[in-house]
């Protein structure tokens, strides 16, 4: 064991008071602290033992600002090396307890808690070269967007058909044009940017969009793929500058950037009509807001805080109004300010007033301002969409009855017995009540009833006396319908009743049928229920309905017999029942229970005189919530048919290892063919960076329980800081598919993989182009190699993106897995 010895000069610089009663111990001067800092040993420890703490001196990076690197001749240390504090700045960073995030922003580090290091503004250019090296950080992603633009805009005019789920995008932008109401499992916004594109491309809405149709010439359809395409152009420069804000080297930035650039799936699915290069784009933007944000922490409550805090709210109101996947990155934005408001709660020098601004500004930018972002663009689309059209029937009777070409406004007011109806499910999500010829295959076999959510005759029934009772007559007084009369429900098409029995639903067991039985001369008890009043949305309480009224007054039937109430609860019937909604005779009384409740929708009745629009207006938040809960059931029963194949549909567990892709159009040898199918490096090295970071991390976390010291200053907190951005978000996008029932396709994961790509980037970062142990050589050579071949793969199999031409056997090589259904 090997030790230094220190000899003191303790002698009095003056001579002790006399006046002092004690003996006086003078302050040694500064002198004796240079002289300390010199000569005291840190430890007396054996050399190899030392070797844990041993501090390397700081060095600075010189690829970059953000990195450190080894001087020129210095033995670096290996990735997982020893390091420790010394020097002057020991007591700073010294922190046993690992909260002292101040003090380590103060040694220069970003936290985002304190101010980045400052650099010398450099003076202004003298000459292009000058210019250039002092702006890289904007003059490359110039590029990069510039050949964004060649990626996503060649020959995106190739194929003139109608492209994939253009079938469905296509034709909901034409009905924003033509203003038709329409229904669909997404949120409106994008399809809204869909129907814009084609306003300013000068499209009239009248193209059909049926898939593998060839476009008129009326039809502006390249406009209307580039404009869309934009959304994709702009994804190459925000992945540069997250990249700049995650704090990655410069070459790092390059690969991120690359990355995002070439990957063969983006680019496929940014060039046509559909809303993925949408999604994709808010989603970027989401990430990139909340690391500006991040950065800008140090100056809390600034005019820069609270830009990038309400950009953020803002990004995460528009990803959740293009798709519900958006909520993943919602999720990430949320988690993370959980975090960041914990640690707040922890420093004691934060005054209470200081926290409680900290919580109100959360709440308003990231939970009040995305959700006015989301109901605006439904507000938008009901506006927009003022006329009758094909999703009607998925909205109240109230809202149908106030758009433009519907004549509900128009049917009677007051329900009389003899009127021909249509009857509404309450129910969020619910449909109409519907028969058809068709019988139950299980149970009693007698005819099928459900609930249908299209307008159809076999949704047309005549109210009726019971059984026993006279034949309504035309000549006979108007007898109106009302609270407590007993009546029976004919299905005119077919002339059988609605009936109920002590028999089990076929999905919901528990309840009895209900079926159609008999005719218009045979029939049972069975077939009477017992209107019961509910409320009425214009009159109120059940108190003050005197008589039902079409389109407002909600009403239960109970079985006469039975004492169940007709119930349509979204349950799904087998194919048999053609996926329609279940309805059953529920033997448990819930008067809360919406599913048991049911409006008059349409009603005929040339007896009685024509409504008034002025007396129906349905209010903006019951239609909001009414039409999201519709989609979230329409969603939910996007299931895997068993009885069919769907060779296009794929597990989520095969995409992380691209194990299958997806033709997006016919595989005819004289038409282009595109291949949704990911740039394999860039997706099997994402994959692998994931797994490989929870081992990193895991080791990491093992040697600093041992003592060991790995980082400077602020780095562990940095290296954390983006593996929680690229895990907890890859994770947070991919964990929920894994877990849905409903049917699952490749495209599903291009979000998640923008996460894959941060966390790729960020461990070549770590352990190669910020390793000390590495030479620049090696570094240069590293990014030589990832870089060339990224660009290379993606030549190699650019055309699955870009348009293969003739036949597809005729282009060897692109089948690197089996899997992949490339080839006839």
């Amino acid at each position: 064991m090997t030790s230094r010895s220190v000899a003191l000069d303790i002698q009095p610089s003056s001579p002790p008071s006399p006046s002092s009663s004690f003996e006086e111990v003078p302050h040694p001067n500064s002198s004796w602290h240079q002289q300390q800092r010199d000569t005291l040993p840190l430890h007396y420890m054996e050399t190899d033992t030392h070797r844990r703490r041993a501090l390397q001196s700081d060095q600075k990076d010189s690829d970059d600002k953000w990195a450190h690197e080894p001087a020129a001749g210095q033995r670096p240390p290996s990735p997982f090396a020893p390091y420790a504090p010394s020097g002057p700045s020991e007591a700073v960073w010294e922190d046993k307890d690992g909260k002292n995030v101040y003090g380590k922003a103060a040694l220069g580090y970003s936290t985002g808690r304190l101010p980045p290091p400052r650099t010398r503004r450099p003076p202004p250019p003298t000459n292009f070269t000058e210019l250039v090296q002092q702006n890289q950080e904007h003059i490359w992603p110039v590029i990069y967007t510039l050949l964004s633009c060649w990626t996503r805009f060649h020959d995106i005019g190739k194929a003139n058909t109608v492209v994939w789920d253009e079938a469905h995008f296509g034709k909901f932008g034409s009905y924003y044009i033509k203003r038709h109401f329409y229904f669909d499992v997404h949120p409106p916004l994008g399809k809204m940017l869909v129907g814009l594109a084609g306003l300013l491309a000068g499209y009239d809405g009248n193209f059909e969009f049926k898939s593998g149709d060839e476009y008129p010439n009326t039809v502006p359809f390249v406009a209307m793929r580039v404009m869309l395409s934009l959304f994709g152009v702009a994804m190459v420069p925000l992945a540069w500058y997250t990249s700049v804000e995650l704090r990655l080297s410069r070459r790092a930035c390059h690969l991120v950037t690359l990355m995002v650039l070439l990957d063969l799936a983006w680019i496929c699915i940014s060039r046509f009509i559909l809303l993925d290069s949408m999604l994709l784009f808010f989603t970027f933007t989401t990430v990139f807001c909340l690391a500006k944000f991040h950065n800008q922490q140090w100056q809390s409550f600034s005019a820069d805080w609270w830009l990038w805090l309400t950009m953020t709210g803002l990004s995460v109101g528009c990803v959740t109004s293009v798709k519900w996947v958006g909520f993943f990155a919602t999720a990430l934005v949320g988690l993370y300010t959980v975090e960041d408001l914990w640690e707040k709660f922890g420093d004691l020098k934060m005054p209470v007033r200081t926290y409680a601004k900290h919580w109100t500004a959360r709440i308003s930018c990231l939970i009040v301002l995305p959700i006015l972002v989301y109901m605006t663009s439904f507000k938008l689309h009901f506006m927009i969409l003022n006329q009758t059209g094909t999703g009607d029937s998925q909205m109240s009777s109230l809202f149908q009855a106030g758009l433009e070409g519907n004549d509900f406004a128009r049917n009677p007011l007051e329900v009389a017995i003899g009127s021909k109806v249509t009857f509404k499910n309450v129910g969020y999500g619910g449909g109409l009540l519907h028969s058809h010829y068709q019988t139950l295959p299980v149970g009693s076999n007698q005819q099928q009833v459900t609930c249908y959510h299209y307008k159809d005759d076999n949704n047309h029934w005549r109210i009726k006396r019971p059984w026993g009772e006279k034949d309504y007559d035309e000549n006979e007084p108007i007898q109106f319908l009302k609270d407590g009369d007993i009546v029976r429900l004919e299905h005119t098409p077919t002339s059988r009743h609605l009936h109920s029995h002590v028999v089990p639903a076929p999905v919901t067991h528990h309840h009895h049928e209900v079926s159609c039985y008999g005719n218009s001369t045979v029939g049972d008890v069975n077939d009477h229920w017992v209107v019961e009043v509910v409320d009425d949305l214009i009159l109120g309480r059940k108190k003050y309905v005197t008589k039902i009224h079409s389109l407002t007054t909600r009403i239960r039937f109970r079985h006469k017999m039975l004492g169940c109430y007709l119930r349509a609860a979204n349950a799904i019937l087998p194919s048999w029942g053609f996926k329609q909604v279940e309805v059953t005779c529920d033997k448990e009384n819930n008067p809360g229970d919406s599913h048991t409740y049911w409006n008059v929708e349409s009603h005929w009745n040339d007896r009685l005189p024509a409504g008034d629009l002025k007396l129906y207006k349905s209010p903006f938040l019951r239609d909001f919530w009414h039409l999201n809960v519709a989609m979230m059931t329409s969603n939910n029963a996007l299931v895997p048919d068993p009885d069919k194949e769907d060779i296009l549909a794929s597990l989520p567990s095969e995409w992380p290892w691209l194990h299958a892709g997806l033709r997006m159009c016919g595989w005819g040898d004289n038409q282009p063919k595109y291949y949704l199918l990911g740039h394999p490096l860039i997706w099997w090295g994402g994959t692998v960076s994931l797994i490989f970071s929870v081992f990193a991390l895991a080791v990491y976390l093992f040697r600093m329980q041992r003592h060991y010291q790995d980082f400077r200053p602020g780095e562990w907190e940095h290296f954390v800081y983006v593996f929680k951005v690229g895990f907890i978000g890859w994770a947070l996008h991919y964990a929920p598919f894994m877990i849905m029932g409903r049917v699952t396709y490749l495209h599903h994961y291009l979000p998640t993989l923008y996460f894959a790509v941060i966390m790729l980037g960020h461990m070549i970062d770590h352990f190669i182009f910020k390793s000390r142990r590495l030479s620049e050589q090696v570094k240069w050579g590293a990014f030589t190699v990832c870089a060339s071949a990224i660009i290379g793969v993606w030549w190699w199999f650019k055309a699955v993106a870009l348009g293969i031409d003739g036949p597809v056997n005729d282009h060897k090589g692109l089948q690197w897995r089996k899997s992949w259904n490339i080839y006839n």
